[in-house]
């Protein structure tokens, strides 16, 4: 990948020069900061919907600077229910169901897969079965597990997933769970701005302390938000993509294991993504020695043929995370909307996340949250209250605390 050429900062109310000399001198109506997933996505809604947008990203169009470049993309709200909250299965039921209205629209393919994800473990590890299923079962709709929750056993998992043949006893198979392909994701959101005439302004970072001018402003920066969001923390995760022609995996697979359990996302033309690290902290440093071999051991147990894979790459990042793993909206107070903490579900929760911040954008740009009161009939129209946050309200003393 070719290194982005060094940001600039914004620190002038006057937009950088476009093609239209007219339209860049009319105020936008939204300037979005920060062009990872959930910031192309709102841009890319607000624009379709006929507003005036500009966008800002310290990056350039590929997206090498998000936490969405080094992902797996799997839309797997059933199998996370194992380690997230209701909320976020529901999230990932909604986004799972938009994905394809989505990649629809933009000018650009994007590979997209609904075949489920099967879920295996080696008998060594057969006591982590029950207790997958339980926080599934605990965390899941119980009309989705019932429906989506598939045990299969023998010749069932054999003909489910060929190429794992005879290597596993049982195995659960989480049908209609999708993945998709992360990078062209990023690419076709990109084109599908320019189509819809977003103002983008690539490889350009904010100055928190002058903004670009616009009616609203929506900050989607992850963990660029962090002088505004001082509770967002970083977790980092690592993957390995390889090439490893004639396996021939046909969905994801997820291994359990008391210590790593790794996922395998099969991709176009033989590329897999491997990962499922996590680790406290934001060091963006190369990948580790010790996770290296930990992703590529537990892949070749999986399938011995990935010991003949070719590693192309090596990558970690690090995903913006909130106290409680859950995304939020914040609503400063003022024309400011901030959107953050998506943590590890991002591709599988952004469309749902995004959708939500366009409704509460747009009701701001009509000046229907001017106060509180306005803030609270829009959360209560809202299928995901728990997201909404008014930080003035949050901030101030309760009757029973001092001042």
């Amino acid at each position: 990948m070719t290194a982005p050429s060094s940001p600039q900062s914004v620190r002038s109310p006057i937009l950088e020069a476009s093609p239209d000399a007219s339209a860049s001198s009319v105020v936008p109506d939204f300037a979005v900061l920060g062009g990872g997933l959930c910031g192309r996505l709102v841009a890319w809604r607000l624009a379709g919907a006929g507003h005036r947008v500009a966008l800002y990203e310290r990056g350039g169009p590929e997206g090498g600077e998000a936490a969405a470049w080094v992902a797996a993309a799997m839309l797997a709200p059933l199998a996370e229910a194992a380690v997230a909250e209701l909320l976020i299965t529901e999230l990932g039921v909604e986004s799972l169901d938009t994905w394809p209205r989505i990649l629809a629209e933009l000018p650009e393919p994007v590979f997209f897969q609904r075949n489920g994800t099967l879920v295996v473990w080696h008998h060594a590890d057969r006591t982590e079965a029950p207790l997958f299923e339980r926080r599934v079962r605990a965390n899941a709709p119980r009309a989705l597990a019932d429906a989506h929750f598939t045990t299969l056993q023998g010749a069932q998992l054999d003909a489910a997933e060929p190429a794992l043949a005879g290597r596993f006893a049982r195995g659960w198979l989480l049908d209609g769970e999708g993945q998709l392909d992360n990078r062209q994701a990023l690419a076709a959101l990109a084109a599908g701005l320019a189509q819809r005439g977003v103002q983008t302004h690539w490889n350009t970072t904010v100055d928190d302390a002058n903004p670009p001018p616009a009616r609203v402003t929506i900050d989607c920066r992850g963990l660029g938000a962090k002088p505004a969001l001082p509770a967002l923390r970083g977790i980092r995760g690592e993957v390995a993509r390889v090439h490893a022609p004639g396996i021939g995996l046909t969905r994801p697979v997820r291994l359990l294991h008391p210590r790593y359990p790794l996922y395998i996302a099969p991709k176009q033309n033989d590329v897999y993504v491997i990962g499922a690290t996590e680790i406290e902290g934001e060091d963006r440093s190369p990948v580790s020695v010790r996770s290296a071999l930990e992703l590529l051991s537990a892949a070749f147990a999986v399938h011995p043929a990935f010991g003949e894979a070719r590693i192309l790459e090596l990558n970690s990042q690090c995903r913006p995370t909130l106290p409680d793993h859950r995304p939020a909206l914040f609503w400063d107070g003022d024309n400011t909307l901030r959107v953050n903490g998506l943590y590890r579900h991002g591709f599988m929760i952004a469309p749902a996340v995004a959708d939500e911040a366009v409704r509460v954008a747009e009701a701001l740009l009509a000046g229907r949250m001017q106060n509180a009161d306005g803030f609270e009939a829009l959360r209560a129209e809202s299928r995901w209250p728990a997201m909404l946050h008014d930080r003035r309200a949050e901030a101030a003393p309760r009757a029973h605390e001092p001042a």
